[in-house]
């Protein structure tokens, strides 16, 4: 009885010890996983401390600098990637940072651009596989033209081809084609300054385009509430079409360039663009607006630097 008893004790300290290392094993990675987690956190949107509701210049000293002008920018979903354009002696380029594994964003890289030509404007395809972007590039070789188009690069296996395609005359046209964005089934809505009806140069309006059976629409010049006789260009749009953001040159603006807003109701009308005032408007020029797609950081470019501010900025606009 006795040595029946002493086995049993045995057996009860030996999984009750077991139980204890298992337990503190799984707290361990528990507490191991949410460190990762919090350090993989933090270091998204480069680590920079979140704003408020007062706009700041976005990653000083590293994307945004003194001697250079920064222009249109985006982040992948994941907010591990980060696409921008700078001017360089006249002529723009598309550069590009990322998370690495290591725990460190890699320094900032060229791209697309270093050419005669220019890119600029870059902006990720939904599903993030395409990379577009505007340029003057001839489509017969790599020799600058008068007017600008808009082109993408595929995403492959090993990353970005940088074989420039440019899109078709769905879009583009004998004009200027600036700045696009999509929603969430990859409409397009973008700006040009060719009005075909007119066959003559005008400034600039927004236009937006289906993505059907594997090509774009013809595209649709969007309603008075969105375009005016003066200048609208640099269109974001929200991923479900509820509101754009765009910039425009207008009498009662509040400096060379301002960023408007509408929203859009349930029955696809427009409100009345909107200038979102002079908590993001300056004297100088706004422009290449940008919602983070976690819908918290609103970018734009201001006084040739990029800047960041809280995405609740908008929520006073909306009716």
């Amino acid at each position: 009885m006795e040595k029946e008893k002493y086995l049993r004790n045995c057996v009860i300290i030996y999984f009750s010890n077991k139980y204890r290392l298992m337990m503190g094993a799984l707290l361990f990675f528990l507490v191991g996983a949410l460190s990762c987690s919090f350090k993989k956190n933090d270091l998204v949107y480069f680590g920079q401390q979140p704003p408020g509701l007062t706009p700041e210049i976005f990653a000083p000293g590293s994307i945004s600098l003194a001697d250079r002008s920064e222009f249109g920018s985006v982040f992948n979903a994941a907010a591990n990637e980060f696409y921008f354009g700078i001017d360089r002696d006249g002529t723009s380029e598309i550069w590009w940072s990322r998370l690495e594994s290591s725990g460190e964003w890699s320094a900032p890289l060229l791209l697309i651009g270093g050419q005669d030509y220019s890119c600029n404007d870059p902006f990720l395809s939904t599903d993030e596989t395409k990379l577009y972007f505007i340029s003057n590039r001839s489509a017969i070789g790599e020799t600058p033209k008068q007017n600008y188009d808009i082109w993408y690069i595929q995403r492959g296996g090993s990353g970005w081809d940088t074989e420039m395609v440019a899109l078709d005359t769905a879009i583009n046209s004998p004009g200027n084609e600036y700045y696009m964005s999509f929603t969430a089934n990859e409409s397009i809505y973008f700006s040009s300054n060719w009005r075909a009806d007119k066959k003559a140069m005008r400034d600039f309006n927004i236009y937006r385009s289906d993505y059907r059976e594997g090509g774009y629409q013809k595209a649709q010049i969007l309603p008075q509430e969105i375009n005016s006789s003066s200048y609208e260009a640099d269109v974001f749009i929200s991923p479900d079409e509820s509101y754009m953001i765009f910039c425009s040159i207008r009498e009662n603006g509040l400096g060379e360039g301002d960023l408007y807003i509408s929203f859009q109701d349930a029955s696809g009308n427009w409100s009345d663009a909107e200038n979102l005032g002079d908590k993001i408007n300056t004297p100088g020029h706004e422009l290449c607006p940008f919602i983070s797609r976690d819908g918290k950081y609103f970018f734009f470019t201001s006084n040739r630097d990029i800047y960041w501010v809280d995405a609740k900025v908008i929520e006073s606009f909306r009716n």
